[in-house]
């Protein structure tokens, strides 16, 4: 399976996604600012894999303090805290490093060092492990003998390795469950076609690409048994914010009788958001609309909004799979308690 972000002696080693899959190519963050322009820039993106990205940023940042450490420390935590602003996971992890950080403060500077490298590097291992609970619990809920429709991507290359969405598929695949994989392209920024088809196909998975336009007609014609999406963000009552489209897809395959799965680690659930109108939505360049791998493919001067993400309320969610089990509504009540486990 790829390895999306990993650690090592010459800085954050994280695969260019912006490059795939025409090519597989390695890039190595040697400072935080360009963990941040990483981030920033989409050569790593998910919702987990920005958590992951975020810890190492700031361990790599605290590798050596330029002048007071409180400030240095902020320095560091706000520049990659400004990088994307909807994806909670990001927050999440500066927070928890940030905490950490300020407990060893005052203990020698080689040990704050290693300790902020050991806890970014534990981040990533419980992803891992994260992911696979989620597996375990979603992988039931796919049903045998049919297609599974999925938006964006939301696999090991959005996260630390095996996937939310996606590493629930994979372990319905590994329970012995036969189906097939809708991948929608997922315009403007083609996740779905350039990442989730390029991963699927290297698993041996059957997949198949549509264009995002063509999800309705597929989920009336009744051959697909659920969608599973994963999510930036989930509000305290149960909204979604995910991937450009993502809305749409649950409206079709809520009219369609089709369950809409939502894939997530509980660090995605923001607890302080009472509904999805709270939820930040990031605006993506004009660019990534009116160009395809840098070819225009529309008129010159054209106003362009490129929302990055979209809220689905609720009401159109099936369910919510964690590592911690199933939410089901009123997920304002069955949330809070997987949290507080």
């Amino acid at each position: 399976m790829v390895e999306t972000i990993q650690w090592a002696d010459a800085g954050v080693v994280m695969i260019d996604q912006t490059r795939l899959p025409r090519e597989e190519v390695y890039v190595t963050c040697r400072t935080y600012q360009e963990v941040a322009e990483a981030i920033r820039t989409m050569v790593i993106r998910g919702a987990p894999a920005l958590g992951v990205a975020a810890a190492m940023g700031v361990a790599l940042g605290m590798q050596r303090v330029e002048g007071e450490f409180r400030a240095h420390l902020d320095r560091v935590c706000a520049t990659l805290a400004a990088t994307r602003p909807t994806a909670v996971n990001l927050f999440w992890a500066i927070d928890r490093m940030k905490r950490l950080a300020l407990k060893l403060e005052g203990q020698p500077h080689d040990q704050i060092a290693a300790e902020l490298v050991a806890e970014a590097q534990r981040i990533r291992e419980e992803d891992i492990e994260i992911n696979r609970a989620i597996g375990r619990h979603g992988a039931p809920l796919v049903p045998d003998g049919k297609r599974v429709l999925t938006h964006c991507n939301a696999g090991a290359l959005a996260t630390a390795g095996y996937g939310t969405a996606l590493g629930v598929i994979r372990a319905a695949v590994e329970a012995g469950k036969k189906i097939a994989v809708l991948a929608d392209e997922t315009r403007p920024f083609l996740q779905g076609a350039r990442l989730t088809a390029w991963e699927l196909q290297r698993d041996g998975i059957e997949t198949t690409l549509i264009t995002d336009n063509m999800a309705g007609y597929f989920l009336k014609r009744g051959d697909i048994g659920c969608v599973i999406v994963g999510a930036d963000r989930i509000a305290r009552n149960g909204d979604v914010a995910n991937k450009i489209g993502t809305y749409s897809v649950a409206v079709l395959a809520k009219e369609n009788g089709v369950p809409f799965y939502v894939a997530a680690p509980l660090s995605t659930l923001d607890l302080s958001l009472a509904s999805g109108d709270e939820i930040p939505i990031e605006q993506r360049p004009a660019s990534e609309v009116t160009h395809v791998f840098g070819v225009s493919v529309a008129p010159e001067g054209i106003h362009v909004e490129n929302p990055a993400f979209d809220v689905t309320p609720n009401r159109y969610v099936t369910a919510i799979i964690t590592e911690k089990g199933v939410a089901r509504p009123p997920f304002e009540e069955t949330l809070a308690v997987f949290a507080q486990k």
